[in-house]
């Protein structure tokens, strides 16, 4: 049965949205709070996700928090952190938890995961710790690193077409250059020049209606 939503967890969602893009609101504790944990523990991290859209420039509201570990970095969190605020999300989780106290979802890719479909593919995601640079106090996967890892994930995943959207909406929000192709993995460049020509005859259309 369909579920409709009604006027006053509408006008919740939209207050929440509207906490997120003044970074506030549980998310953002979730994401700090977690953050602060994981440098306490020494584990290196990336955030991922829509939260490393909005700190690349692209504002896109999200309901969870997406976290790059390494391997031994979930093996630490595993052991050193689960059950003390954070459990798992559903039984046998071992990737997804939630923050016990604002119940929010925190999931955790891995160094050495495909994206996308999960099949073996050029790119993977990268060590958190050679692939992120600093916004406001927090580390966040490279720009770059990001557009490939959504290019490679909306290219072999029917249900993560959103990923090709999204990086249509960076190019358009950042104006980014047709020439950042040239410093993506091969196998991805030319969709990132595909959704470059669409982004540019958009913006053409909308400047000249």
């Amino acid at each position: 049965m369909v579920m409709k939503a009604t006027s006053s967890s509408l006008w919740e969602d939209y207050r929440e949205g509207s906490r997120f893009f003044m970074k506030e609101g549980d998310v953002y504790e979730t994401l700090r709070n977690l953050v602060a944990r994981l440098e306490r523990e020494g584990i290196d991290y990336a955030v991922i996700g829509a939260m490393a859209l909005v700190a690349h420039g692209y504002r896109r509201f999200t309901e969870d928090v997406d976290i790059l570990l390494s391997s031994e970095g979930l093996r630490r969190f595993q052991e050193k952190v689960v059950g003390l605020g954070y459990l798992p999300a559903f039984q046998g989780a071992t990737r997804a938890f939630r923050d016990t106290r604002t119940r929010i979802k925190v999931e955790f890719m891995t160094s050495g995961d495909y994206p996308g479909d999960g099949k073996p593919k050029p790119v993977v995601f990268p060590d958190p710790g050679e692939a992120r640079v600093e916004k406001e106090n927090l580390w966040v996967i490279e720009l770059e690193k990001l557009i490939e890892l959504k290019l490679a994930s909306g290219l072999t995943a029917p249900h993560r077409l959103k990923d090709l959207a999204d990086v249509q909406e960076l190019i358009l929000h950042l104006h980014l250059p047709l020439s950042l192709a040239e410093r993506l993995d091969e196998s991805v460049r030319a969709e990132y020049r595909k959704l470059w020509d669409a982004a540019e005859t958009g913006r053409a259309a909308e400047e000249n209606p």
